[in-house]
């Protein structure tokens, strides 16, 4: 955008405003939280292989996880894909999630996720289209809430996001990190709970996990427990106060 300024005055005044709002994004920058991996440190040589073995993307693979809502059957799919994108300077693997409630889509999220040379896997970011129907099942609109991309500010909130680790090379029980960072709109932490807890799902698959627990400082209401099974990822998660629980019901491909 390209600004004229018919005297010295205004230009004071105009950088004042600037660094008021838009400048702001310095300010809140400086009060990153302490949980924040230091992405800066890390390297990355091959950042679409990621095997780590808590949360494998093997292109072509797709899991699918079920749950019942009080609004019905909620399935959804986990593909990774074996599209790639930059994102701050990174390659990453994307991996598409779709949310069907009773069979009809109400998510479609691509999210962006790279593995540094250390064995971490860094959450880049996603881009949600969320689905909003009327009463009779009528598509009214498409909306992006939840949507960010580290070192971009999607939302206009004069901040920029920052990547978080999904998940680390080596967890140990008591580590906390962010998961990503974008103020006011994307804090998701995690803290590992324990690292070898046995886990039956309903099929009566059992499974030796790593488990977590999830949470965010913008919804006290969301914290749940998530287990990880080596060499498949993501099997279980479930609300901590008990209630909600989403089981891994398939897995295809790769």
């Amino acid at each position: 955008m390209s600004t004229s300024f018919t005297s010295r005055t205004g230009l004071l005044v105009i950088a004042s405003a600037w660094l008021l709002a838009g400048g702001c994004n310095l300010f809140l920058n400086d009060q990153l939280p302490a949980t924040l991996p230091d992405f800066a440190s890390a390297t990355f040589s091959d950042p679409t292989r990621i095997d780590n073995a808590f949360f494998p993307l093997t292109p072509g693979r797709s899991l699918t996880f079920t749950a019942d809502t009080p609004d019905g059957v909620e399935r959804s799919v986990v593909e990774t894909l074996a599209e790639t994108r930059v994102v701050d300077g990174v390659l990453c693997r994307v991996v598409r999630d779709r949310v069907y409630l009773n069979d009809v889509l109400v998510e479609d999220t691509r999210d962006w996720y790279a593995q540094d040379d250390a064995g971490n896997v860094w959450y880049m970011g996603e881009e949600v289209d969320n689905y909003n129907y009327d009463a009779s099942g009528v598509l009214i609109d498409i909306t992006h809430e939840g949507s960010w991309e580290a070192g971009e500010d999607v939302a206009g909130r004069g901040s920029t996001a920052h990547p978080g680790i999904i998940m680390k090379a080596s967890p140990a029980a008591g580590d906390q990190y962010h998961q990503e960072y974008y103020a006011g709109e994307a804090e998701d932490e995690a803290e590992v709970v324990a690292t070898a807890v046995s886990v039956t799902l309903g099929d009566r698959s059992a499974y030796t996990c790593l488990q977590t627990r999830d949470f965010t400082a913008l919804d006290s209401a969301l914290n749940e427990y998530k287990y990880y099974a080596p060499g498949v990822g993501l099997v279980l998660e479930e609300d901590v106060g008990g209630g909600g629980r989403v089981e891994l019901t398939d897995i295809s491909g790769g």
